[in-house]
């Protein structure tokens, strides 16, 4: 693979999650890389290299992404380096858990407590909040079994075109 290709394709995925998520943009390019790289699981010193970053903005990136269960880290035996890869396939990696809306969805409804009856101006916020977020607690595990079935589906229309 063209590592020129990677660095960039690396560098553009950095852009969009430092952009639209708020994410450190060597997060976002740890992020492209791994969906990329050759072997899919690769040390923090191999990643550093290949980014040409320091071992401790991939450490520190790493464990940003670990706490949002976008990437995992593994140590086989007998072996004193962590191997650093994509999270499985999940609906917390995948973004279909409806936890953190139900959190939103408390939130907000602690915050609609404390407002009372003040006018529906002064309120209007929060119950939108309230309402978006219990929307899609009720409306994510529907749409994660819909994108699950679209998925099966095109993978098996993908390996019926390469026979």
């Amino acid at each position: 693979m063209d590592r020129d290709k990677v660095l960039i394709m690396a560098d553009h995925t950095g852009r969009f999650y430092a952009e639209r998520y708020g994410l450190s943009p060597v997060a976002g390019r740890l992020i492209g890389y791994l969906y990329v790289c050759q072997p899919a699981e690769q040390s923090i010193n191999d990643i550093a290299k290949t980014l040409l970053t320091s071992r401790s903005a991939i450490n520190s990136a790493v464990k940003t992404l670990e706490a949002q269960r976008l990437i995992t880290r593994s140590r086989p035996a007998g072996t004193r380096a962590d191997l650093i890869h994509l999270s499985p396939l999940s609906k917390e990696s995948m973004g279909f858990d409806p936890t953190e809306y139900q959190h939103m969805a408390n939130l907000a409804r602690e915050g609609l407590e404390l407002l009372g009856n003040e006018p529906s101006e002064r309120r209007q916020s929060l119950e939108a909040v309230a309402s978006l977020n219990e929307f899609m607690v009720e409306r994510l595990p529907q749409l994660y079994e819909e994108w699950a079935a679209y998925h099966k589906k095109s993978q098996e229309y993908k390996n019926k075109e390469m026979l």
